[in-house]
């Protein structure tokens, strides 16, 4: 379900949790007794977000004793303006818009940090293939990214400005992802874009695409980026999470136990979790995109503090919001261990 169907009843949830009154973002409905939480994620289908819907499909929410309802926007940025109007309770996308945000007097704060890489990759077109080869070539090319303030276009600014290419030397095009990228990218809307598997895979499988950096392993993260860059993570409004301590904690719970889940199975043993839809009538191929990615996920869910370092690091080399307020920054705000130290251990 995409954001703008989210109904008036999501908007006007009831408060049930930790004797809060008025604050809009700590509002969840009950069901039954039962706290109902809404997750927008930054894209459903797409492979870093994965253990958002595995957790619902391995019925980790309502082990929890949570109703969720998982939502879909086709961008983080998307994800993000939900969060920040109210309009749901937490969000699964990228670490980066916590300092982002912070930046701009918004407190927002990871509590499971599912990846601390992006999972991504830069994806040049067959038949420019020979022409980009590295950032160096961004001047002038039109590249594509979900949508302006996403993260798919904070990386792409970033790798950019690491080869000394300023933002206005490019164009970017939002496109979204999945079947909206590949075909702007096979009719040359664009010329190369920041994607996900499964639409890595489908471009490459078909020799539409050649990735040009990949940043679906810690080699070619640290490679590209200088280190680590904390990606994937369930995020919360500050505040929530100090009145509903209870309702984030079984949150946590339930994430962490999906993300121990996905290190012990195979990618087939994933994949066969997953809503059929999800692998676009080619079954294979979705398998393979997992494979691809799965290294990305973290058994713990712990944030890695350099890894959070850096990413202040990277979005301060481009962006307007997060460069003049860097030393002000407080990356304890962004992000918390205290929950995911709180899981129980397994059996």
């Amino acid at each position: 379900m995409r954001r703008h169907r989210i109904t008036a009843a999501v908007a006007a949830l009831a408060l049930v949790v930790g004797g809060a009154t008025a604050c809009r973002d700590s509002r969840t409905a009950a069901t039954g007794g039962t706290p109902k939480i809404t997750i927008m994620v930054g894209g459903l289908e797409k492979v870093i977000y994965l253990p958002a819907m595995l957790t619902q499909q391995l019925g980790g929410f309502s082990r929890e004793g949570l109703d969720v309802e998982l939502q879909s926007d086709e961008s983080g940025a998307g994800a993000e303006t939900a969060l920040v109007a109210g309009q749901v309770q937490a969000v699964v996308g990228f670490y980066d818009h916590t300092i982002d945000l912070q930046a701009k007097n918004q407190c927002i704060t990871s509590v499971v940090q599912l990846a601390n890489i992006p999972g991504e990759a830069e994806v040049v077109s067959a038949a420019n293939a020979d022409k980009i080869r590295s950032a160096a070539d961004f001047r002038g090319r039109k590249l594509g990214v979900t949508s302006l303030g996403s993260s798919t276009d904070f990386l792409t600014r970033a790798l950019a400005a690491r080869a000394g290419i300023g933002a206005d030397a490019f164009t970017p095009v939002k496109v979204g992802a999945g079947q909206t990228f590949i075909a702007s990218l096979d009719n040359g809307g664009i010329d190369a874009g920041m994607t996900t598997d499964p639409t890595i895979a489908s471009l490459v499988d078909s020799g539409q695409g050649k990735v040009v950096y990949d940043l679906r392993t810690v080699e070619g993260t640290r490679a590209a980026l200088g280190g680590l860059y904390p990606a994937s993570s369930l995020y919360l409004d500050c505040d929530f999470v100090q009145r509903n301590h209870d309702v984030v904690q079984k949150l946590a719970d339930a994430f962490v136990d999906t993300l121990r889940w996905i290190s012990q199975h195979t990618p087939e043993e994933i994949a066969a979790k997953m809503p059929q839809s999800y692998n676009g009538g080619n079954e294979a191929l979705y398998i393979e995109s997992i494979k691809d990615s799965i290294g990305m996920f973290n058994a713990d869910g712990r944030m890695d503090p350099d890894g959070a370092r850096n990413a202040l690091n990277v979005l301060s080399g481009f962006s307007t919001s997060v460069r003049p307020r860097k030393d002000s920054i407080d990356l304890s705000k962004t992000y918390t261990t205290q929950f995911v130290d709180a899981v129980p251990k397994q059996n």
